[in-house]
């Protein structure tokens, strides 16, 4: 099982965390919808690559990265998605698309946006599209160490959250 390290880890730090069940679901906002949880609370972790190097991009389900605020941060304009073919060498333990965001587990470096990490709870994918970890906000933190950057603007209102309303993440 995919969770088995991470979990394991989170043992070791004596982290506080539950896992959530859920049928198959494979984009942020429907695995959201189906565990029941805010998408403003659900990570989703997207492979990007900073000059041609890998790196995870962490941000809440309802948002979307601004690569223009990314390479503003960074002072580049070499600042993309990764592909699958580019990535999955890298997670073995996890499905493809259900990474966790712990680049520390996988040798990468980890940016978390800003509105997610005023959070006081987050959820994960734990390397497969049926299971979730969710915990405190500053147990992540404290254990990955993943630099706050402004990269995200807010998309739709997700079903189970429909106080949420579009808008820029400043």
């Amino acid at each position: 099982m995919p969770a088995k390290k991470l979990k394991a880890v989170l043992d070791e730090y004596k982290v506080r965390y539950i896992t959530i069940r859920h049928s198959s679901a494979y984009t942020a906002q429907e695995i959201a919808s189906k565990a029941h949880i805010s998408g403003k609370e659900l990570a989703k972790t997207i492979i990007i690559k900073i000059e041609g190097k890998l790196a995870m991009a962490v941000l809440p389900a309802s948002y979307q990265i601004d690569f223009k605020q990314l390479e503003q941060a960074f002072g580049t304009r070499k600042i993309s998605l990764a592909t699958e073919d580019e990535f999955k060498y890298f997670f073995p333990d996890c499905e493809v698309g259900a990474m966790p965001p712990f680049g520390n587990l996988y040798d990468m470096e980890v940016y978390v946006a800003q509105t997610l990490a005023e959070d006081e709870t987050i959820a994960f994918n734990a390397g497969t599209h049926t299971e979730l970890i969710q915990m405190q906000y500053a147990d992540f933190h404290r254990m990955v160490q993943p630099q706050v950057l402004k990269f995200a603007w807010k998309t739709v209102s997700m079903p189970n959250d429909p106080s949420e309303r579009w808008g820029m993440d400043y």
